[in-house]
């Protein structure tokens, strides 16, 4: 008998736990167990857990409860626009979920990205940086007159590009783009650096959408690729981003569209 005393004694303080109310609003109760999802869904966002937080849910959800009742009672449940507008966050939340647990289940593997970096790092190994300068004047006959003095010396390349380059970012330090790929540049331009060795200038004006051009490459280096360390966080999702991408439209082809 004694046992059975304290037994019922101890189910008595570990149910409610899960079981009991921590409050009731309009006859419909907020249980604890509903007060913990939420507050476990903060955490997993960033939240910190603690006694004032759990007051502040708890407070929410009973702030929710009493409008969410009252938007009941007025029938707005059932207004089309807020049935549709319910139905596309439903969607939403399902979509994010699906995509967070096919993540969960196919993630992104310490070999997949050593695989993807040493890929991009080859592509990279023969590309060329280059520290240009140039001149842009609107005219052609503009261009090639101080393109003359240049190869006369007459006039330094600098001197030149303050003077009369009509490009704003650069003419005021004597024409220098610093260092940039061809490729950030427009085509025309892009091919007139590549085809310059260190120390060259082109041997005629360079026509582009912005005007003629006369170009310098000053030096040229290797480009510098980083340490897998310094882009695993952006290469990490990059590739979590392609296995959704590839995901979507498995799911796509699989189904039947008529």
């Amino acid at each position: 008998m004694k046992k059975l005393v304290m037994f019922a004694a101890a189910c008595a303080i570990s149910l409610p736990v899960y079981a009991q109310n921590v409050a009731t609003v309009n006859g419909k109760p907020l249980t604890q167990a509903q007060v913990d999802q939420f507050v476990t869904l903060l955490i997993s966002q960033g939240a910190q857990d603690s006694p004032q937080l759990r007051e502040q849910v708890k407070q929410e959800m009973i702030g929710r409860m009493v409008a969410v009742q009252a938007a009941e009672r007025a029938k707005i449940d059932r207004d089309t626009a807020v049935r549709q507008e319910l139905e596309l966050a439903r969607q939403s939340i399902l979509v994010r979920a699906l995509m967070e647990d096919y993540l969960k289940k196919n993630p992104v593997t310490e070999a997949e990205l050593n695989k993807e970096y040493e890929a991009i790092k080859k592509d990279q190994a023969n590309r060329q940086e280059y520290l240009v300068r140039h001149i842009l004047v609107a005219e052609e006959d503009k261009a090639k007159d101080l393109l003359k003095q240049l190869k006369a010396n007459d006039i330094s390349f600098e001197e030149a590009a303050k003077k009369n380059s009509i490009d704003p970012g650069s003419g005021q330090k004597g024409g220098e783009l610093g260092w940039s790929q061809s490729a950030s540049y427009v085509p025309e331009f892009a091919q007139a650096v590549e085809a310059l060795k260190k120390g060259e200038m082109t041997p005629e004006p360079v026509k582009t959408q912005f005007g003629w051009h006369i170009v310098q490459v000053d030096d040229a280096r290797p480009v510098s690729f980083p340490e897998l360390a310094e882009v695993k966080p952006q290469l990490e999702e990059m590739m979590r981003q392609e296995k959704l991408a590839k995901f979507q439209q498995s799911l796509m082809d699989d189904a039947k569209i008529q």
